[in-house]
């Protein structure tokens, strides 16, 4: 299994090789029967008596009468390039390795960039970013999920770390990026030298804070009281608050860890969070725990209940050290969208992105008020997980010790997992970015794919039987559900639900496989990641899916972005990636004239054409003639 490189599979792929999750061989529902009983009308699933009312209906009919798109569709594409449509134009902003400093050489092909100077270059592996304005100064912050390890060490054989050396540079390329950027006579490009650019990497500081801090399991040697970690790692999607900070996602931290001594004895507690939290043995190639004892578990086993948080960033205050908000739970997030009860109080809808895995909220116990103290605000208040009934309802139910049976708030948040099965939570189909539409009291949330569902239970050997948002055995292709809290109150406990889209291959299948009736040959796509409203109110869909153009996927071309109309269902492509990438992470300048986007992971040779390392980067899509976009 040692042999099987994270280069060449997912992350969830891996996990699972790693981690199996027990076979079944039977489920109580099959998709058809799912279907019919959520109502699939002409490919859409209806939202119950008010789809007529919101103007929902068939989304190519309902397209050539309202569309708002301002830009023509464009075709798929399997190239080594981006694509957009005619009249915008596309640039690189920053790629891995860019120099965030002048004393900072410029990038080395042959060696991935020096060592010495890794935590001072734009990281790898772009994903979640939002951008900030610093009085007259624009900053964007971007996510470094992960390593391409055979990249990165192109000096090593297999990308295999040879030293602690190699594995401070993986460190260090990790984490996010705080830079300014600014237009000038070449387009956007960093400021080098700002006051206002940083790394937090594998190895900055971040405080503990929250219900979680200083609780045992969060105490290790190097820190007895349980209130400062070092690092924050797999940072995936983001977040943005009202009073300004960065949220970053840490998602599959579970691939960092290993033991030396794999017959090492657990605590019972411990032992079943590694198993319900993929913790394993061999460190997923990383080979950190070989190198730096913080991710050996047989030496430091409290460490892994350090990661998995979302955490807090100030981008206007470089001192400032990061902070983890343990309030908000323990788990695989991806990104953290957050939104206003109609009290004040903070609300924050997550995913936890793993096969049957959960839907999450938090809300906050104080109100926010603009200019006034956040204390407390994403430290206070109950987490709860969602429960999708079959009629088209569902409910949060909220994590405490009297409805999980555990015995403190903190445990709950550590092992949130475990709380969420035992209040029966939905399985869902791997829940990726979450968006909260700005113009409607309603969120959405990618369920990019699950090949398991029907087929075996989840880690906590949860039912993953068809069910209504997850209505496809062996879903390859996701799809999107929406909700609206009742009485337009996102701090309610109950919602209705919807389907805004199944993603599929009208050209393969004449089924449910084949996707909704807003999915045709000319839109198709599959496995939707990340989500992002626009200030109109435009839906923009990235994808991070099977690009081979093969079987299932046939005619499916190049991971992309596509807009979608939330009211009449329309979905047009505006943007492919080259080939082997991730389209993920979107944001927009201050006067809304430039679109940003991720490109993670392409193949070669992006971006810097052949012979060259493939590089992950930010670019900008413009107007031609300098109009808004989006």
């Amino acid at each position: 299994m040692c042999s099987i490189d994270l280069n060449q599979i997912s992350a969830d792929d891996w996990d699972e090789l790693n981690d199996p999750r027990p076979d079944v061989t039977e489920f109580d529902r099959v998709v058809d029967a799912a279907l019919s009983r959520r109502g699939f009308v002409s490919g859409l699933v209806a939202f119950g008596s008010g789809a007529a009312a919101m103007g929902m209906m068939p989304g190519a009919a309902r397209a050539m009468e309202t569309s708002r798109f301002a830009f023509e569709p464009i075709g798929l594409q399997t190239d080594a390039t981006v694509h957009v449509p005619d009249g915008y134009e596309w640039q690189i902003v920053a790629r891995w390795g860019d120099p965030l400093y002048s004393d900072v050489p410029a990038f080395d092909h042959a060696t991935g960039g020096a060592a010495d100077y890794t935590d001072r270059v734009f990281g790898e592996n772009t994903d979640g970013m939002e951008m900030f304005v610093v009085g007259d100064r624009q900053v964007l912050v971007v996510n470094h999920e992960y390593a391409n390890r055979k990249v990165n060490l192109p000096q090593a054989t297999g990308g295999t770390p040879r030293d602690a050396q190699d594995v401070k540079k993986l460190q260090k390329l990790q984490g996010v990026a705080v830079i300014e950027i600014a237009r000038g006579e070449s387009g956007w490009q960093i400021v080098q030298d700002s006051s206002l650019n940083r790394r937090i990497t594998h190895l900055t500081p971040i405080e503990i804070a929250g219900p979680a801090a200083g609780h045992a399991l969060m105490q290790t040697q190097a820190d007895p009281e349980g209130v400062l970690a070092l690092g924050t790692m797999n940072n995936c999607g983001s977040g943005k608050t009202p009073w300004g900070t960065y949220l970053t996602c840490e998602e599959n931290f579970n691939g960092y860890f290993g033991a030396t001594d794999t017959d090492a004895i657990y605590p019972a507690m411990v032992q079943d969070g590694y198993e319900r939290y993929g913790i394993g043995t061999d460190g997923w190639g990383y080979d950190y725990h070989k190198w730096d004892e913080r991710f050996d578990t047989s030496v430091t086993p409290n460490e892994p209940h350090r990661v998995g948080w979302v955490v807090e960033i100030d981008p206007a205050n470089p001192d400032a050290n990061p902070v983890k908000r343990t309030g908000l739970g323990r788990f695989k997030h991806e990104n953290a969208a957050v939104v206003l009860a109609s009290d004040g109080r903070v609300v924050i809808y997550m995913g936890d992105d793993e096969r049957g895995e959960f839907l999450y909220r938090f809300v906050s116990s104080g109100t926010y008020v603009p200019g006034g103290s956040t204390e407390g605000l994403l430290d206070n208040g109950t987490l709860s997980v969602a429960k999708f009934n079959e009629d088209g309802t569902g409910e949060w139910r909220a994590l405490t010790p009297e409805t999980t049976g555990m015995t403190s708030a903190a445990e709950i948040l550590i092992f949130a997992r475990i709380a969420a099965s035992a209040v029966g939570a939905t399985t869902m189909d791997r829940p990726e970015w979450i968006a909260v539409n700005p113009h409607a009291i309603e969120a959405y949330c990618c369920l990019t794919n699950n090949k398991n569902r029907g087929v075996k239970p989840n880690a906590g050997g949860d039912d993953t039987s068809v069910n209504g948002p997850n209505p496809r055995q062996s879903n390859k292709y996701g799809q999107i559900v929406r909700w609206r809290p009742v009485n337009e109150d996102h701090g309610a406990d109950g919602f209705e639900w919807d389907l805004y889209v199944m993603a599929g291959n009208p050209e393969v299948y004449d089924n449910a496989y084949g996707g909704s009736d807003n999915v045709t040959a000319g839109n198709m796509f599959n496995s939707p990641d990340g989500m992002v409203f626009d200030s109109a109110g435009l839906l923009w869909i990235q994808t991070d899916g099977d690009d081979s153009n093969d079987g299932e996927f046939a005619g499916m071309g190049n991971n992309q972005m596509l807009a979608g109309d939330p009211v009449t269902g329309e979905i047009a492509r505006f943007l492919t990636g080259p080939k082997g990438c991730e389209v993920t992470g979107l944001t927009w300048s201050a006067d809304r004239r430039a679109m940003f986007v991720g490109i993670q992971h392409p193949a070669a040779p992006f971006p810097d054409g052949e012979g060259k390392l493939p590089r992950s980067a930010v670019i900008a899509v413009t107007r031609s003639d300098g109009g808004l976009v989006g």
